[in-house]
């Protein structure tokens, strides 16, 4: 149902409507009556200003700024047809790329950098006490909880000790299991 008082307004028709489709809000809606739409019309659809950007044309008079010389000064290698230099090139200097050391290899996103405990600092732990991440860092063997813990085989144990960690070396394994302790592998 139309309202009389908006029937036109600037070439748009007004209706009252539920659904949205090609339907927007009236920018003349009033606050008492929030529920008209204005319908679009397929010759309203205007295209984005700043889309399509004109090419400057240069050469064409003084008056336009780009004239006479088209904004290349007057003698030199960038005002020649073709001229220019190379991107990097300095005027013959050393270039910063060719200054560089080459840099070789690459470097690994995915790597993950381990915390290391040989078996000579636990060693100074009770025997029977279960080693985990936690103790170590407690005790000051380990600074930070943030990387995982890696045990290596240096040092010697002669007493049994249950060890929880991210990784072992195969030594220390098998010296920790020789002496009558287990490893425990934190996922």
């Amino acid at each position: 149902m139309e309202d009389p008082t908006l029937e036109s307004a600037k070439g748009w028709r007004v209706r009252r409507s539920i659904d949205n489709s090609l339907v927007r809000q009236a920018d003349f809606a009033r606050p008492d009556n929030p529920g008209i739409k204005v319908e679009m019309q397929q010759h309203e659809i205007r295209s984005p200003g700043g889309k399509h950007k004109r090419k400057r044309r240069v050469g064409r008079g003084d008056s336009s700024g780009f004239g006479s010389y088209s904004g290349r000064g007057m003698k030199g290698q960038k005002s020649r047809s073709g001229g220019g230099v190379r991107p990097g090139f300095e005027g013959g200097q050393l270039a910063l790329q060719k200054k560089l050391p080459k840099m070789r290899g690459f470097t690994n996103r995915f790597r993950v950098n381990y915390t290391v405990v040989n078996l000579d600092k636990i060693a100074g732990f009770e025997p029977d006490t279960e080693i985990t991440p936690e103790l170590l860092n407690g005790a000051g063997i380990v600074r930070t909880m943030s990387s995982p813990i890696k045990i290596l085989g240096r040092g010697e144990l002669d007493f049994p000790l249950t060890v929880a960690a991210h990784k072992f070396s195969a030594s220390a394994r098998r010296k920790i299991e020789a002496a009558g302790g287990s490893v425990r592998v934190i996922g």
